[in-house]
């Protein structure tokens, strides 16, 4: 599947900047037709006996913002920590996403809290040292949710609103480890959950923890060639057995996000139920366990859109984009919803 397959355009003014409420849904029908409804109208359609699989992931914050001025000039200095490496050494090493350009190896910045941090090595992402260990309080306190950039870049606004603590997780939202939110989730209270479950509906949790790769572009035309960074899943036996016998059982399998749908289909494929996701889902793959796509509208030359266009096919995909942007559907991370069958 080549990149440029994924382009379209759309007005920048559709770049939701906060959630959408109520929530419009683009419900596309198995002959690839589009309509619109509510996601109470969602809820109902689902029918008794169904599993609809949800992710408890819960985003972490992580963008630490440096006042330069104590360091270099310039504004603020955004710095994304990702991962704390394992090591024998004294120092805390971390793996970091930054603009390091101006930066030599060994220059060093003091954060918010006093800790110094210091470059080690340059790359994608960056190595750095800090001179006393990192707690999560430390985050609580000096760090913000790592918001979408193109929803930083349509409000013209880097930092975080108050809002955005509670708009950007979901519900049910539990095990700390995301850099982003599994945005299909944001449209649904637990409220919302009990009534599936009241209809019959079985509503199980998986986790995965959405990584590094949904800050990086891809940059190859062709996807076969896109290096997929790994995330980490786990889902348990008693879980995972409940969705193998309802697909026994002929009952569909709706996957509430990308998140999810990558999840199952990597356990289907690898018959691990944790470890790392790599998987990229595209146009010509096999989708084993999911048979319902519910998921938020996605950027152009994306993975995620590449996913969606492989579970439906590219040609519906890009009609109802034009379909839904016609209408004026809030678009990405805390825009409006679809569902694929």
């Amino acid at each position: 599947m080549k990149l440029s397959d994924l382009k379209y355009d759309y007005p920048e003014n559709l770049i939701a900047l906060k959630p959408s409420r109520p929530t419009r849904v683009m419900w596309v029908d198995e002959s690839g037709a589009p309509s619109e409804i509510t996601i109470d109208d969602l809820i109902k359609k689902i029918p008794k006996g169904d599993v609809v699989v949800i992710n408890d992931t819960k985003v972490l914050k992580r963008r630490v913002f440096v006042d330069q001025n104590k360091s270099h000039s310039g504004s603020d200095l955004e710095i994304l920590f990702l991962d704390q490496l394992p090591t024998g050494l004294e120092k805390n090493l971390w793996k970091v996403l930054f603009p390091s350009k101006k930066f030599s190896v060994g220059g060093s910045v003091i954060l918010p809290n006093g800790a110094k941090m210091t470059l080690i090595e340059k790359g994608l992402p960056q190595i750095v040292s800090v001179d006393r260990q990192l707690t999560e309080n430390d985050f609580e306190h000096m760090a913000e949710l790592p918001l979408p950039p193109y929803i930083q870049k349509a409000r013209d606004q880097r930092h975080n609103n108050i809002d955005d603590k509670n708009w950007y997780q979901t519900a049910w939202a539990d095990k700390g480890g995301s850099f982003a939110a599994p945005t299909a989730s944001l449209h649904f209270t637990e409220n919302d959950l009990l009534s599936l479950e009241k209809n019959g509906v079985h509503v199980l949790k998986i986790t995965l923890h959405v990584g590094l790769g949904t800050f990086l572009p891809v940059k190859v035309d062709d996807l076969n060639d896109h290096q997929m960074h790994g995330e980490i899943y786990e889902v348990s036996k008693d879980v995972w057995t409940e969705i193998f016998d309802a697909k026994k059982q002929n009952q569909k399998i709706w996957a509430l996000g990308t998140t999810v749908a990558r999840t199952l289909e990597t356990i289907a494929r690898s018959n691990e139920l944790s470890g790392e996701s790599k998987i990229l889902l595209q146009v010509g793959s096999e989708f084993k366990i999911v048979d319902r796509l519910m998921t938020n509208f996605h950027q152009p030359e994306s993975t995620l859109l590449a996913l969606v266009s492989g579970f439906s096919n590219l040609e519906t995909v890009k009609k109802n984009y034009q379909w839904a942007i016609a209408r004026e559907f809030k678009l990405f991370s805390y825009g409006d919803f679809s569902v694929w069958m």
